[in-house]
């Protein structure tokens, strides 16, 4: 089951979106449950670390440094000012724009790492830290860029992130490394659990942002049109820097995804608590395209050749 759903999500979340906006007076009314079933994803998708690969970051601080900087500063100002200047008048949609590229990077893109070799033990510790400091980042970068334009309920997206995600997290690592046992039982029930929770809260959240969709203006086409230019330029960065270092390809790889994908669940499930469905929207437009874009910049990084060990080392003595 989860091997299906892994080959057909790219497919599947676009496809979620469609039957949410379609059946929105039938699901919108479960939306609650999205808060619920995206901490139970945390907690599935963080099972198999073990706290130790936390100490993994030492190995590649550059790498993981510039990646950082590309998602939590260099995406979030390029969402806030392609908000201002195209959107001047619509505050709900600048402030879904700046939380869709304010979240956290996606941890679904550690399966496209897999599939195109990228270095896993720097995705595991990006992800991870990326995900920790998230409940201080998400409410940070909003009050930074948005907090005089729009009131802000920063202590509650605070506590909404944390126990959505930071607490269950917490949870799955003090089992990894105190029950090793159970973790090949929990990651057998809950790599698929993880899929199947993310088309559901892509459903829910569709259902709620229904009406913005079936207007089918110029502005929703923007829209839509502005976060695929947005997560476009995000894997083109992280492999710009990846590049620009002399970083071995399998760096590469992760660089460019990690900068490219974000956790459009956690995003969705923020904006549908703590804002109007019109800032839900930027959000929920992610996940029409996100599977693909990976999948594609994936197969392309995967057809460059390979740099040869003598230059990366000539690279690294450049550096130094």
């Amino acid at each position: 089951m989860n091997q299906f759903l892994q080959k057909w999500l790219p497919a599947m979340t676009p496809l979620a979106v469609i039957a949410g906006v379609l059946a929105n007076q039938m699901l919108e009314p479960a939306a609650f449950l999205v808060p619920w079933i995206f901490a139970c994803m945390s907690f599935a998708n963080s099972i198999t670390i073990h706290p130790r690969e936390i100490k993994q970051v030492f190995r590649f601080p550059r790498s993981f440094f510039l990646t950082f900087v590309s998602l939590q500063l260099i995406l979030p100002f390029c969402a806030y000012i392609a908000g201002i200047l195209l959107f001047p008048d619509d505050v709900w949609t600048q402030t879904g724009l700046l939380l869709a590229f304010s979240i956290p990077t996606g941890i679904v893109s550690l399966m496209w790492i897999s599939i195109y070799g990228g270095n896993r033990s720097l995705a595991l510790c990006l992800i991870l830290a990326n995900t920790l400091v998230a409940p201080i980042f998400i409410p940070l970068t909003l009050a930074v860029f948005l907090g005089t334009e729009l009131p802000l309920d920063t202590f509650g997206i605070f506590m909404g992130v944390f126990w959505m995600v930071v607490a269950p997290s917490l949870a799955a690592l003090a089992i990894n490394a105190t029950k090793p046992a159970w973790v090949d039982v929990i990651h057998v029930v809950g790599a698929p659990f993880t899929k199947l929770g993310l088309l559901a809260v892509i459903l829910l959240n569709s259902s709620v942002a229904a009406p913005y969709f079936l207007a089918l203006d110029i502005k929703l086409a923007m829209i839509v049109a502005t976060v695929l230019a947005l997560a476009i330029i995000g894997y083109l960065t992280g492999l710009y820097f990846a590049k620009a270092t002399g970083s071995p390809k399998e760096d590469q790889v992760s660089m460019m995804l990690l900068s490219g994908m974000r956790n459009i669940g956690i995003g969705a499930a923020i904006a549908i608590v703590y804002f109007p469905p019109a800032a839900t929207l930027p959000v929920i437009a992610g996940t029409l395209f996100q599977q693909i874009l990976a999948a594609s910049f994936g197969k392309w990084q995967s057809l460059q050749p390979k740099r040869s060990t003598n230059q990366y080392d000539a690279a690294k003595n450049r550096d130094a």
